[in-house]
């Protein structure tokens, strides 16, 4: 019976092998969904914790607030003291103009402002004359007066001796010869009274002119001494830029830093304001990163930043902070600002420049020049505060 039955059910063997190797699969296969699953967790764990408090980009580059080099005065470049390239250090001499000019100008400008040194220094002494000269003045006036004064009795007596001639002159009492006489006295004596009267006010005229005299005199120093006068100020003003003109023939580097984009030959003429190199500052250099609009939502300043380079490589990190993000995307500072309003319009997601500035002994042990490529990752979650 047992035979017949094995013959009627030849797979029963097989069948009872198979259910082993079932259990199998499907344990493998929880095994893997636990471990994918994990994966996902772990993954997703991440992105929150750590992924997510990252923003990085690769459009970075070096900058810097490089120093344009202008003369302040026309000139001719008489020596060239730099090349590009070269280091130079805040208030090291770049170039010289000719001085010749600037010279003679100091000199007249010096002359002038001894002049009008001495020219008030004269008007202060000229007082003292001003006035002893109006005291003169009085005294003639008094003389005058005296003058008048006798010269006016003189008369009433010759006037009074002429009448009374004249009176007896009729009666024969009185010769033609004394008459002649008493009438030549009496113009005399009116003579010398309107001398004694124009005399006196010749004299007052006199004092009223030294009197004018010391007050447009005194006008020059009035409520000054002499350095304080407005006429010396002002030549001394002029002295001052003289020698201001003569210093800025010497070109000097407001910054410490390399000589760049340096066109200038000696012997060349030069305009006040023109270009004729640039400083850049390389010990200060720092990065404007370019973040599209779509990951600045938590970025701000003071957070912290890992820089490398494409100079160095990965393996040197620089180390900076966010110090500012600019107010606008490089397209709407444009000259010709992109406002489409056809209806072909297609959105593009807009950048906005990120300041960061590195570490300055980051800088000192692999220096930077402006333009090169950075990469840029920001802390997002760096605690502010601390930062600080």
């Amino acid at each position: 019976m047992s035979e017949q039955q094995n013959n009627q059910n030849p797979n029963t063997a097989e069948i009872a092998e198979e259910k082993p190797n079932t259990k199998g699969r499907a344990k493998g296969f929880a095994i893997l969904a636990l471990v994918v699953g994990a994966g996902i967790i772990g993954f997703i764990s991440y992105e929150k914790l750590f992924g997510s408090r990252y923003v990085e980009t690769d459009n970075a580059y070096a900058a810097a607030e490089t120093a344009q080099i202008t003369p302040v005065i026309n000139g001719t470049i008489e020596q060239l003291l730099i090349k590009d390239t070269q280091y130079v250090n805040k208030g090291d001499l770049l170039a010289t103009l000719g001085s010749s000019d600037q010279m003679l100008a100091l000199r007249e400008a010096q002359a002038q402002y001894g002049m009008a040194v001495r020219k008030i220094t004269g008007a202060m002494a000229s007082d003292k004359q001003f006035g002893a000269q109006i005291l003169a003045r009085d005294a003639d006036i008094k003389t005058s007066s005296a003058r008048l004064e006798q010269a006016n009795n003189d008369f009433e007596k010759a006037k009074i001796e002429y009448q009374r001639r004249q009176n007896l002159a009729g009666s024969g009492a009185v010769s033609g010869d004394e008459l002649t006489n008493t009438k030549a006295a009496y113009d005399n004596a009116l003579a010398n009274l309107n001398l004694a009267k124009a005399q006196i006010e010749q004299a007052k005229a006199n004092k009223i002119a030294a009197e004018g005299s010391r007050i447009s005199n005194a006008a020059s120093f009035a409520n000054a001494g002499v350095e304080d006068n407005p006429e010396v100020m002002l030549a001394k003003t002029r002295v001052e830029q003289a020698e201001k003109d003569l210093h800025d023939t010497e070109i000097r580097a407001p910054i410490s830093g390399v000589v760049a984009k340096r066109n200038v030959q000696i012997g060349q003429k030069v305009q006040a304001g023109m270009a004729l190199m640039e400083v850049v500052p390389v010990d200060t250099i720092h990065v404007d990163a370019n973040f599209k609009e779509s990951q600045l939502k938590n970025v701000k300043v003071g957070q912290n930043v890992e820089i490398t380079s494409d100079l160095y490589g990965e393996k040197v990190k620089f180390h900076g902070k966010v110090t500012g993000i600019a107010g606008g995307t490089g397209a709407a500072f444009s000259v010709i600002p992109p406002q489409n309003a056809s209806g072909n319009w297609i959105k593009v997601v807009q950048r906005l420049p990120v300041r960061i500035d590195i570490n300055p002994e980051d800088l000192k042990s692999h220096p930077l020049k402006i333009g090169l490529s950075m990469d840029v990752k920001i802390d997002t979650k760096t605690n502010n505060k601390s930062s600080k």
